[in-house]
């Protein structure tokens, strides 16, 4: 079945996971076997996500990746080795050609998610296209969005709520915005870890991941969702990214676990 009607068709839902920038191999290759065993148990599809570069980080001094060629490697070990769909950000038109040969989804970040060439680059690349909401965006607004990437020929779209801005430092999730971008018919995916943000709390961004759970289960009790994304790492403390949003490895179960079991009542 192609990826992107089995992601349609996965019941309860899928999840993106992995660590928030391509670190050192070893870690990525036994995070990506601890992911696809915990999906196995699980029955839920997996796409291993993680970027070779962070083009927006809060400062000068932050880790920014190994970079398009190095990181494409990486991807393309795991996906291989492990037969797992991946995903990574694209920044730039010239970015969409190498990793489309890599990558099964090309995600387009959510400060470019207005960026009108960057979209249809990536949906004429043939892959599937994750179109995260930028935090200044309405969540009617990714109507808008998904169009660009449909008048490249693409209907093989994801759309991704990740916060909007709140003030200064903070995001809010409004829950009515995956009952709105359900709307357009494509799949909508939550981004879990992102939402929890505090961006660029000094030289750094901060985070309350101690919310997770309980954002999760509210979010998937809208059955508005397809999509789960969480980003993870074995020792997020010592994470070159996000390490205070990502989730512990062993947090994950229980989440996802309880999600599903929340989609299962449900359907009584």
């Amino acid at each position: 079945m192609p990826l992107y009607q089995a992601l349609t068709a996965s019941d309860p839902f899928f999840l993106i996971a992995g660590p928030c920038v391509i670190e050192e191999e070893h870690l990525m290759l036994s995070t990506a076997e601890y992911l696809k065993t915990l999906c196995l148990r699980l029955q839920l599809p997996l796409v291993f996500k993680s970027s070779f570069s962070k083009a927006n980080r809060s400062s000068i001094s932050s880790p920014t990746g190994p970079g398009l060629d190095r990181g494409l490697q990486i991807l393309h070990r795991i996906r291989t080795e492990f037969n797992l769909p991946v995903l990574t950000d694209v920044h730039e038109c010239s970015e969409v050609a190498p990793v489309a040969e890599v990558c099964d989804i090309l995600q387009i970040p959510a400060f470019l998610s207005r960026q009108t060439a960057l979209i249809q680059a990536a949906a004429a690349s043939g892959r599937i296209v994750n179109i995260k909401k930028g935090q200044f965006m309405a969540p009617e607004d990714m109507a808008a969005a998904a169009a660009k990437a449909e008048a490249a020929g693409n209907p093989q779209i994801l759309l991704t709520e990740r916060g909007s801005s709140f003030g200064y430092h903070n995001l809010v999730v409004d829950f009515r915005g995956f009952a709105i971008m359900h709307q357009t018919g494509y799949p909508v995916v939550y981004d879990l870890t992102h939402s929890l943000q505090r961006p660029s709390s000094g030289t750094s961004t901060g985070g309350n991941p101690e919310f997770a759970p309980m954002m999760a289960r509210a979010a998937i009790a809208t059955d508005m969702l397809k999509g789960l994304f969480i980003e993870c790492h074995p020792r997020p403390s010592e994470a070159q990214s996000d390490a205070s949003t990502m989730l512990a490895l062993d947090a994950l179960e229980p989440i996802l676990q309880r999600c599903i079991e929340i989609c299962q009542t449900k359907e009584l």
